[in-house]
């Protein structure tokens, strides 16, 4: 039963990501399922009353009544500090969704398809990773992920089992420290790693990129600027939760 559009959810399960981030998966009686790259509104109450809401990507995509969320703590966050830190097994959230239309792959067709991730904005693109792999398309699929260290990358081992052959073709960059036998350039994403990791502007592919808003504009623009159509360019971006 949904009061407002809001669902109850309970946690099933919670698995460490990283440092600062954790999976969360939930069981949500009802949900109707969603496309890969949609989100959801998550709403806590206080025994006060108080009530603070905060959109998550959705980890998932598909059919069932499961879904499952990635965290990343935000220092002196309200509410990302007690879903990566406290919240347990068995405890009770509320969720509203799935919400979003315009930054969602779907099966079908076979136009290249570009995934640009900067640190937690990888939960959705993580989703249409999924999606494209049990649709057997994600040979179609490249995906950059910009982390600051290898240490801070959510699904690290899930997106490089998805560079198998035949699968998704996967790049990383790192911004801060790479590992020991990197020999890329590690700073922050610019032209020349747009231009080696990206599928071509003639190719016309869709694009996807998600991160914290200085993240996405700054790849966005840089896109733009190195001809790729604005109108295939889709963002997803985020601020401190």
């Amino acid at each position: 039963m949904t009061v407002g559009g809001w669902r109850p959810a309970r946690v099933a399960e919670t698995v460490p990501a990283t440092a600062s981030a954790r999976i969360l998966r939930l069981e949500v009686p009802g949900w109707p399922g969603n496309d890969a790259g949609q989100h959801v509104d998550v709403r806590l109450t206080a025994e006060d009353g108080y009530q603070a809401v905060r959109s998550y990507s959705l980890g998932t995509y598909g059919a069932g009544e499961r879904i499952e969320l990635a965290v990343d703590e935000i220092p002196d966050g309200e509410v990302s500090p007690y879903l990566v830190r406290d919240v347990l097994p068995g405890d009770e959230l509320e969720v509203k969704g799935p919400l979003g239309g315009y930054f969602v792959w779907r099966a079908g067709g076979e136009e290249p398809v570009q995934l640009i991730a900067g640190g937690s904005g990888i939960v959705p693109l993580v989703a249409m990773v999924r999606a494209a792999t049990d649709a057997s398309a994600a040979a179609s699929v490249r995906l950059l992920y910009s982390v600051r260290s290898p240490e801070n990358a959510i699904y690290r081992e899930e997106v490089e089992n998805a560079a198998g052959p035949g699968g998704v073709r996967v790049d990383w960059t790192y911004t801060r420290t790479a590992p020991p036998d990197w020999r890329g350039r590690v700073g922050r994403v610019d032209d020349d790693t747009l231009r080696e990791a990206v599928w071509e502007p003639a190719r016309n592919p869709i694009v996807y990129v998600c991160g914290p808003t200085g993240f996405v504009e700054h790849v966005a623009d840089a896109l733009v600027r190195l001809g790729y159509p604005p109108t295939r360019i889709r963002t997803e971006r985020f601020g401190g939760a």
